[in-house]
């Protein structure tokens, strides 16, 4: 194999590793936040924690980006009438980006 093609084959890989990691961490982020609005906006325990964050994490598969999340996750904290706006859920959500990129790089 000539060392084009060597190169080519390495950012391929490359790009495919950034790519997955870039997935498992979006999903990651949205299991997190699923299970912390499910925990601290709406008072849920045990199963129901789980089951919400399921929700959050599969509401993510309808468009690329954040926004069917974060539409989601407000439809729901209005329908509850908790106070919580957009602005301080996105917030969050970048937060536990980085939360969620530890936790898989430490795996």
């Amino acid at each position: 194999m000539s060392t084009f093609n060597e190169r080519e084959k390495a950012f391929e890989d490359k790009y495919k590793h950034d790519q997955d990691l870039q997935f498992r961490t979006e999903v990651r982020r949205n299991k997190l936040l699923g299970q912390w609005v499910a925990r601290e906006l709406f008072g849920l325990e045990g199963e129901a924690v789980e089951s919400y964050a399921k929700d959050v994490v599969a509401s993510d598969l309808d468009e690329p980006g954040i926004d069917d999340v974060v539409r989601k996750v407000m439809a729901d904290i209005e329908a509850k009438g908790v106070d919580f706006s957009e602005h301080r859920l996105r917030h969050r959500m970048d937060e536990l980006l980085t939360e969620a990129k530890q936790q898989i790089m430490t795996e």
